[in-house]
């Protein structure tokens, strides 16, 4: 697990040693144990090392192959890299090392692009082509691991976080005023757009290549795999499916326990993260895992339920585990806000800064960390979701009813008045457009309740889940810690997306529709009503964790910041956004955010995460917009 960065000067201009440094020491804490530069004239490659498998000097990089026509910097895990390496030796390569890095590089040698078929992992990479004069880039199956890329003055940059990209003299620094609409309307982007203009994300499943002399200003990325959630025409008893799903689960997290370096988990009080721990710890002596909760003396409604200590301290006595855990309060967040923008940059899904605090923690024991990330996604863990929209009158009709419920932050009717300041340069931007074109490559044949729910499982795991991943990347990568994902072994995901609906969801009758930000103890309110999501996946846990866990309505990783922004937190909250000086309203009309506030502050409607949108981007143009970024 590394940082990777790069400069291709398409022209034949010789590359700058200093430019190329400063990318990489950038994103010095992605690899703390050592770096490496890889020249040769018009092209340079960059390399901050994070050690998890052979420690020795024979894992550094940039590393070239032995004849030197090709050199590799990569970012990431091959879990079967072992079986790889048998396969490449049977075809006469050899080895200096017991990495996994050396064995993507002779994959590539031996199979071209086609060699990020044969990965069972998660990972971005670059490879220098020598021969060919050409520079391969690719990125996993999920988008486990972040790679950014742009173009500029005929010359290519690349790097695993936009901080290093920004280092350079002549990238300039200007919003994008699409990806900032497509933010405050889904609290995501969907689009391989960045904050950044000009500046974007590699996507997830796909390789390109990019040739000396080639004068471009955008990628042609080559898509290898993509999710493909369907209903099997023939199934299998319940029964084979849940021994199944036992086999690979075990089979997953198993594979994701290889390291030369100490492995811990997060214990948060759920299932997931409660079975992976449950089979780590029977092959890991003492394994040691982390859970985060919350101060909940001001919390109120479906915040009580926020705190998951006690769970998390009984499945560690079940499962013998070195337990450490850490309570956060009210303040915590303004506390840590700036470093949290400045690892995270741009702001995706969810309220992310507890995973900041989290993942400080697990990296003062331990380098690498096993998380139940994907199990929802995959499973049907989110069901008052799908529910939105299962009977439709043709997919058109499914797109307005799920877009609708998808505007998590502001909605459409009152966007242009939010965005007043800069309307005339996001007005031609169809939200619902983009909504739309996540499902452009996935099956559009939809007959049944059945497929509809596949289509907003599909779109979950293209754009909520990758947001997580880019979330979690980042923020455990702050310090030097590496955060894998049994879930999301390939296996395991190709299976998980054959499952029959009827084994993850209920009975689609007898559906129970819950509004998600209603006061109240939402989830339980409605596992309660349905004792619905995940049925399959629950009934396999029970083999690891007790029922009291596994028969447990789903619970988010989040904190009771609903009541903090009202009150603990509120002069924080007016400081940074009741001022109309705040850099956010050089773009967003200062009336209506603040009546959206006052809203929220006065108890008539839940924007909780509009509230953590606004100062999350508010510090984020502070930081990235200001002469000096933070250090």
């Amino acid at each position: 697990m590394c940082g990777i960065a790069g400069i291709f000067n398409l022209t034949g201009e010789p590359v700058s040693p200093v430019s190329l440094r400063n990318m990489t020491d950038a994103i010095a804490h992605r690899g703390p144990d050592s770096e490496g530069f890889y020249i040769d004239s018009f092209i340079g490659l960059g390399h901050r090392r994070l050690a998890i498998l052979d420690l020795s000097r024979a894992g550094h990089q940039p590393m070239a192959s032995d004849d030197g026509k090709f050199v590799l910097s990569y970012n990431g895990e091959i879990y079967n890299y072992q079986k790889i390496r048998v396969q490449l030796e049977d075809r006469g390569h050899r080895f200096h090392s017991q990495t996994d890095s050396e064995v993507v590089l002779h994959a590539y040698i031996e199979w071209g692009p086609a060699c990020v078929t044969h990965f069972n992992g998660m990972f971005a990479f670059a490879i220098w082509d020598k021969s060919r004069q050409h520079l391969f880039l690719a990125r996993d199956r999920y988008g486990i691991k972040p790679l950014y890329y742009t173009f500029c003055n005929n010359s290519f940059f690349f790097a695993s976080e936009q901080k290093a990209l920004l280092t350079h003299s002549k990238i300039k620094k200007e919003i994008e005023l699409e990806a900032l609409l497509e933010y405050l309307t889904f609290q995501n982007i969907f689009t391989n757009k960045t904050l950044l203009k000009g500046i974007n994300l590699f996507p997830p499943g796909s390789w390109a290549t990019i040739k000396l002399g080639e004068i471009c200003s955008e990628l042609s990325p080559t898509t290898y795999w993509d999710y493909d959630f369907r209903q099997p025409d023939q199934s299998a008893s319940e029964d084979e499916y849940f021994e199944e799903l036992d086999r690979l689960f075990q089979q997953a997290v198993t594979r994701q326990l290889i390291s030369d370096v100490p492995v811990g988990a997060y214990l948060s009080g759920g299932m997931d993260s409660g079975a992976i721990t449950a089979i780590a710890a029977k092959q890991v002596p003492w394994m040691a895992s982390f859970t985060c909760g919350f101060d909940l003396h001001s919390a109120s409604g479906l915040e009580l339920a926020f705190d998951e200590r006690e769970k998390a301290e009984y499945m560690s006595y079940l499962f013998k585990t070195e337990h450490y855990e850490m309570v956060l309060k009210a303040g915590d967040m303004e506390r840590i806000i700036p470093k949290l923008v400045y690892h995270l940059e741009e702001p995706r899904v969810g309220q992310s800064y507890p995973n900041y605090y989290i993942a400080q923690l697990a990296s003062k024991f331990v380098k690498v960390v096993l998380a139940g990330t994907g199990g929802d996604e995959l499973f049907g863990g989110y069901p008052w979701r799908y529910y939105r929209a299962v009977v439709n009158d043709g997919f058109e009709d499914y797109i307005d009813k799920y877009y609708l419920f998808w505007q998590r932050l502001i909605p459409n009717k009152i966007i242009h008045e939010v965005f007043s300041p800069v309307w005339d340069g996001v007005k031609h931007v169809c939200t619902r457009d983009i909504f739309r074109d996540v499902f452009k490559h996935h099956a559009s044949n939809l007959e049944r309740p059945e497929d509809y729910i596949n289509h907003s499982l599909y779109f979950e795991a293209k754009t909520f889940l990758h947001g997580l991943l880019v979330v979690e990347d980042k923020l455990s990568m702050a310090h030097g810690l590496e955060n894998r994902v049994p879930f999301l072994d390939n296996d395991l995901v190709d299976f998980a997306m054959q499952v029959p609906i009827s084994m993850k969801l209920g009975n689609l009758g007898k559906v129970v529709r819950l509004n998600e930000n209603e006061p109240g103890l939402k989830t339980q309110k409605y596992f309660q009503k349905s004792k619905d999501g995940k049925l399959l996946l629950r009934k396999v846990m029970q083999r690891y964790i007790p029922d009291t866990i596994t028969d447990c309505p789903k619970q988010g990783f989040a904190a009771p910041d609903a009541t903090w922004f009202k009150g603990e937190s509120l002069d924080y909250v007016r400081k940074s956004l009741s001022n109309n000086t705040a850099k956010i309203y050089d773009y967003l009309d200062f009336d209506t955010v603040q009546k959206l506030i006052n809203e929220h502050l006065g108890g008539q409607k839940n924007r909780r995460l509009l509230m953590w949108s606004l100062l999350n981007i508010e510090e984020y143009f502070k930081q990235y917009f200001a002469d000096n970024v933070l250090e």
